[in-house]
C-alpha cells in the first residue's frame, strides 16, 4: 500500500517481512502508550541530524522520495552543510531484492577512507516494512565502517529517540572495536582525570559548566552523546560514570552498561537539581565526603544568588519533544515560577524519575507520551500566565491569547545547567509574559474575522450556502443511522 498505509499495516508488513525482532526492541526501549502516533516531525529526523553533525560521516537514506525529500529539507534548514545520499526504488527494485544490491552499490561507492570513517545507511518506513536487510550490508569497507539502522514511524514515537537509534547503534560499534584491540585516541587527547560522559544535545556553554562543576571533586567533564566525531565514541566510552542529561537515551545507556560503567539520572539544574547530581556523581565515583561537600558549596552560594536576582513570577505550562522538559519546569519554579503542568513527548523511565518525584511533590502533574491535546487541555484547563510547548500549542495559545514561546527555538537553546543556566531563562519567559497587554489587543483587534472555513482574504461576504450544508447534514445523519441499525444487530 506504499508509505501512506496506516501505521498498523506497515508494522504487520514488517513483521511479516521477518523484523518482529526489530519492532519488539522498539517497544521495549521506547513504549509508546497512551498514543501510539508521533505527533511531531518525521522521527527519522533525529538520527539523519545526529549523522550530520558527525564530522568524517557520510549519511544515505533508503525510503519514499516524498520522506526523503521532507527530511533533507528540514535538515537544510536546521543547517546541515552536506549531502544527504539517497538510494531511490520502485516496486519492481523493492521486491525483486534490487533495492538491497542498490543500497550495497551505493555504499561501495561511498567508502573512501580518505573522506570517511563511517558511513551511515537508514531504512524509512517502507523499506523496513518491506524487510530490505541493511544487517546484511558489509560492516567495514576500506577501512570505512558501514552502520545500517532501521528508523520507522511506525516504530519510534519521536525523533528525539531516533537520535538514540543512531547513537546507540555506534556505540555498540565502538565497542566492539575497543575490545578487539587498541583504538584511536580522540583529537583532543585522553583527560588525565576520571571523566562523565553527557548523554544527550545541550547547549554548547553547559558541558563546560559542568566540567567546572566537576572539576573540584577531581573530575572532568567526557565527551557529549551524541557525539561530533567517531573517535569521541572511545573516549565516552572510556568513561567511569555516564550522566543520562536526556532521559531518553535507552539504547546508549545500554552499551554504558555493557562496558561496565555507572549511569546516573536527572541533572545539574537549579540548587536542588545541582546538589542532587553532584552527590550522586560523587557516590558513583566514590569522592571523599568531605570533597564533595566542599565542591558543593563552591557553587551552591552563586546558584542561589542567580536565581534569587532573576525572579520568574507566573503561572506557566511546559511541554515539548526535545527530552528536557523536566529539567525546565525544575529550574523554572526555582526561579519563583508556579508550574501547573509538564508533558514531554518522551517515556517515563527510570533516568527521569528523580525530577518526576521532585516536580510532583511540588504539585505539578507530569504527563510522558503527552499528546497534543493533552498540552492543549492542560493550557485551557490551567489558564496560564505563559504557555511553553511546540508550534502547534504555540498557535493555540496565541489565539486565546496567552503568550508562548517555542521550546525547541527559545527554551531549549539556553544554558541550563549549574550557576549559568539559573537566570537564563527569566529575561525569556518574563519578556514573553510581559506581552499579555499587547496579546489582549490584537486579539480584540482581529475578534470577528473569520475563522475555519471562513479564513482568508474575502472581498466580499463568504457565501456560506446554508442549504449545501442541511442536505449534508441530512446525508451524516442517516449514515449515523445506518451504522447504530447495523451495530444493534
Amino acid at each position: 500500500m506504499g508509505c501512506h498505509a496506516g501505521a498498523s499495516t506497515m508494522e504487520a508488513a514488517a513483521r511479516a517481512a521477518g523484523n518482529s525482532e526489530l519492532l519488539d526492541g522498539f517497544a521495549r526501549d521506547y513504549p509508546q502508550g497512551p498514543h501510539d502516533k508521533p505527533q511531531s516531525m518525521c522521527p527519522a529526523f533525529g538520527s539523519l541530524r545526529v549523522g550530520l553533525r558527525m564530522r568524517r560521516v557520510a549519511t544515505v537514506l533508503s525510503g519514499s522520495a516524498c520522506c526523503v525529500y521532507g527530511l533533507t529539507f528540514v535538515s537544510h534548514f536546521y543547517g546541515a552543510r552536506r549531502s544527504v545520499g539517497y538510494v531511490p526504488f520502485n516496486s519492481e527494485s523493492l521486491v525483486t531484492g534490487k533495492l538491497f544490491e542498490d543500497i550495497r552499490d551505493a555504499v561501495h561507492e561511498l567508502a573512501d577512507p580518505d573522506r570517511y570513517d563511517a558511513v551511515v545507511v537508514t531504512n524509512l518506513c517502507v523499506p523496513t516494512a518491506s524487510g530490505v536487510p541493511l544487517k546484511l550490508l558489509p560492516s567495514e569497507i576500506n577501512g570505512v565502517r558501514i552502520v545500517g539502522i532501521d528508523v520507522p514511524g511506525f516504530g519510534v514515537p519521536t525523533h528525539a529517540e531516533a537520535k538514540d537509534v543512531l547513537a546507540g547503534a555506534m556505540l555498540k560499534y565502538a565497542r566492539a572495536e575497543i575490545e578487539a584491540g587498541p583504538v584511536q585516541a580522540p583529537e583532543r587527547g585522553r583527560s588525565d582525570r576520571p571523566t562523565v560522559a553527557l548523554l544527550g544535545e545541550m547547549f554548547p556553554a553547559d558541558p563546560m559548566m559542568i566540567g567546572a562543576m566537576l572539576a573540584p571533586m577531581g573530575l572532568a567533564a567526557g565527551p557529549v552523546v551524541p557525539c561530533r566525531e567517531w573517535r569521541e565514541l572511545y573516549a565516552a566510552l572510556d568513561c567511569g560514570v555516564a550522566a543520562a542529561i536526556h532521559p531518553f537515551y535507552t539504547a546508549s545507556i545500554r552499551e554504558f552498561h555493557a562496558a561496565g560503567r555507572t549511569v546516573v539520572g536527572s541533572a545539574p539544574v537549579g540548587l536542588d537539581g545541582t546538589m542532587a547530581w553532584m552527590k550522586a556523581i560523587g557516590e558513583a565515583y566514590g569522592i571523599d565526603a568531605q570533597k564533595l561537600a566542599a565542591a558543593q558549596n563552591a557553587f551552591g552560594p552563586a546558584i542561589r544568588a542567580a536565581l534569587a536576582a532573576n525572579p520568574v513570577k507566573g503561572r506557566i505550562t511546559v511541554s515539548g519533544y526535545e527530552g528536557s522538559e523536566l529539567l525546565v519546569a525544575r529550574l523554572l519554579i526555582e526561579s519563583g515560577a508556579d508550574v501547573k503542568y509538564v508533558g514531554t513527548a518522551c517515556a517515563r523511565n527510570e533516568w527521569s524519575s528523580a525530577d518526576r518525584e521532585w516536580l510532583e511533590a511540588k504539585g505539578v502533574a507530569v504527563k510522558y507520551r503527552a499528546s497534543l491535546q493533552d498540552d492543549c487541555a492542560a493550557m485551557a484547563g490551567f489558564r496560564p500566565d505563559l504557555a511553553i510547548g511546540t508550534t502547534p500549542v504555540v498557535q493555540k495559545a496565541k489565539e486565546l491569547a496567552i503568550p508562548a514561546l517555542y521550546f525547541t527555538n527559545l527554551i531549549s537553546a539556553r544554558p541550563l545547567m549549574g550557576p549559568a543556566g539559573a537566570g537564563s531563562l527569566a529575561q525569556v519567559v518574563n519578556a514573553a509574559m510581559a506581552n499579555k497587554d499587547r496579546m489582549d489587543g490584537m486579539k480584540t483587534f482581529f475578534e470577528g474575522v473569520g475563522t475555519g472555513e471562513t479564513a482568508g482574504i474575502w472581498e466580499g461576504a463568504p457565501n456560506l450556502r446554508p442549504d449545501f450544508r442541511a442536505i449534508h447534514q441530512k446525508k451524516l445523519d442517516k449514515a449515523a443511522k445506518a451504522a447504530k441499525a447495523e451495530e444493534m444487530i
